[in-house]
């Protein structure tokens, strides 16, 4: 079972781990936390910026991209 950090010692003892442990915890609570991310609060500049997207796609249902073109986009950067 893992220990919950409850105290700014707990977390510097943390960071004194090594970096293959430090990552493997990591890890642990990037996959815990993605398999319920609904439970994950979005920050205000993340909610504001899903808020503008949505605001745009209703502003113009038609102007979207076709998996091709999103994944041809990501490729070119």
């Amino acid at each position: 079972m893992i220990h919950c950090p409850k105290s700014d010692a707990d977390v510097a003892e943390i960071l004194m781990l090594p970096p293959e442990e430090r990552l493997r915890l990591a890890e642990t609570i990037s996959a815990n936390l993605a398999s319920d991310p609904f439970s994950v609060p979005l920050s205000e500049a993340h909610r504001a910026a899903v808020d503008e997207r949505l605001a745009e796609h209703e502003r113009n249902p038609d102007d979207l991209l076709s998996r091709r073109e999103v994944l041809d986009e990501a490729r070119r950067r």
